[in-house]
């Protein structure tokens, strides 16, 4: 019994001492991964099994980045560029993880399947925008434009939309549970098949949305603002 204890102990420890560090750009990540004798992850992720901030912070000052670990309620990352983020996407990569575009102008930009989990978009413009089967985990969305976005399928786990503009929107079979939807405009959304659960809608605007078979199980809402929507 001691002898399984102890393996299991000792399995926590391996994975809990590895760490996740994003960087302000993929040279970067892939020079202090070779300075670290990290494992680059091909875009601005190094994984380090023993995390010294030390020797990161002397290895980003050489290189002149930034860093910050990987779900970092403030993100040091440098903004990207609407046109940065186009080309990159363009050439195949996808992951762009803890990235800040806030205010960024996006409108109509074809980016399905992009993991986007906790970036900053606060007040981006998306609208128009094609996130479909995109990964926006706990990403920060508050008072985006997302109206006619296509949001289908899409991961919203934890993501914070206060106060965004979902207008015309189709969210149909995404996952948003846990997500703060407060005084968010749902106007003629798809919310066909949505998962709700645990989500925070007190607020929101409900008008002529789509809400047939979405769950909203243990969400908060006040019931008279589901009283214009379509069921």
């Amino acid at each position: 019994m001691k002898n399984i204890i102890s393996i299991v102990w000792n399995s926590w420890l391996k994975r809990h001492e590895e760490s996740i560090l994003l960087f302000d750009s993929i040279a970067a990540a892939s020079e202090i991964a070779l300075m670290l004798n990290g494992q680059w992850d091909g875009c601005n992720g190094v994984i380090i099994a023993k995390c010294d901030e030390i020797a990161v912070n002397t290895a980003t000052k050489l290189l002149e980045a930034t860093w910050c670990y990987q779900g970092a309620s403030k993100a040091v990352l440098n903004r990207v560029t609407t046109d940065e983020v186009l080309r990159r996407y363009a050439m195949g990569e996808r992951n762009f993880i803890n990235a800040n575009f806030r205010c960024a102008i996006l409108a109509s930009a074809k980016l399905s399947e992009i993991n986007l989990s906790y970036a900053k978009l606060s007040w981006a413009d998306l609208s128009q925008a094609n996130l479909s089967k995109a990964d926006l985990t706990a990403a920060d969305l508050s008072e985006a434009n997302l109206s006619g976005a296509d949001l289908s399928k899409t991961y919203l786990m934890r993501a914070n939309l206060t106060k965004a503009n979902l207008q015309l929107a189709n969210l149909s079979g995404a996952n948003l549970s846990s997500a703060n939807l407060s005084e968010v405009n749902l106007t003629d959304a798809d919310l066909t098949g949505v998962n709700l659960s645990l989500a925070d809608l007190r607020g929101a605007n409900f008008h002529f949305c789509n809400l047939s078979g979405a769950n909203l199980t243990g969400a908060k809402l006040i019931e008279s603002d589901l009283a214009f929507a379509r069921q």
